[in-house]
């Protein structure tokens, strides 16, 4: 049932979510755990803004972008049960299958280099401040716009992977397990445990054959597809990643 419940889910946010991956399960599961409006927040590469679904429209823009565009949050809405839509055994086409979550939502990607992210929401056809948010500044016109400080995000070189190796990485919340299986090992979900380095990163490395091969993480139960390798979509609608091993 969890299955089609996030299935359903993805389809309903299927629009540009900017760097979050449309298919990931962390994102939808957070986005589940959102009941009420609360102050913009880091999520993956990106700042998640929210709302209340009572309102009519709500748009944000930015001034990175100089405020030339309006970017409309998107409701989020929660399947109901199967259970919930049968009356006498059927179906009842009259009952709507989705529950509305409470809130819209939109998550912008951090541009490197940004060390605030100003902003300016419309709620219902009327300009204004985020009313979750009490960081404010003044731009060079005098319109007020409200602030969220950028963390610094540290600049890592690659490290060069030695041949007949490849490593994986993961980013999720800290503290969680994450494991990895493919065609390398018969998709095995217990073989490998990514090593978390760093508060909510993953990374594991492993010796594998020369060629192209492909795997999942699992992480709470899911198979989860890497976005940053391509992805395969099976007959079976199942989504799985591919990578090639020099």
């Amino acid at each position: 049932m969890k299955a089609l419940i996030v299935t359903a889910l993805l389809i309903l946010i299927i629009g540009n979510i900017g760097a979050v991956d449309i298919e990931s399960y962390q994102f939808i599961d957070h986005l589940r755990d959102v009941t009420q409006p609360r102050r913009p927040e880091i999520f993956d590469d990106g700042v998640l803004f929210t709302a209340s679904s009572s309102l009519q429209r709500v748009g944000i823009s930015f001034a990175h972008e100089d405020y030339a565009r309006v970017h409309w949050f998107q409701r989020f809405m929660i399947p109901r049960d199967t259970a919930e839509l049968m009356v006498n055994g059927r179906l009842d086409p009259r009952i709507d299958p989705y529950v509305d979550s409470g809130i819209m939502f939109h998550i912008e990607p951090i541009p490197i280099g940004l060390k605030n992210m100003d902003y300016r929401l419309i709620i219902d056809g009327l300009w204004t401040t985020d009313p979750t948010n009490p960081n404010r500044a003044s731009g060079p016109s005098g319109v007020v716009s409200s602030r969220f400080p950028l963390p610094e995000r540290p600049v890592t070189a690659a490290t060069p992977t030695a041949p007949g190796t490849y490593s994986f990485s993961y980013r999720t919340a800290p503290g969680e397990t994450v494991t990895v299986g493919g065609s390398f090992n018969n998709w095995d979900p217990f073989m490998y445990e990514l090593r978390e380095t760093s508060p909510g990163s993953y990374s594991l490395s492993l010796p594998l054959s020369p060629g192209t091969f492909q795997y999942v993480f699992f992480h709470r139960g899911e198979q989860v597809a890497d976005p940053a390798t391509r992805k395969l979509y099976l007959p079976s609608g199942r989504i799985i990643s591919e990578a090639t091993v020099f």
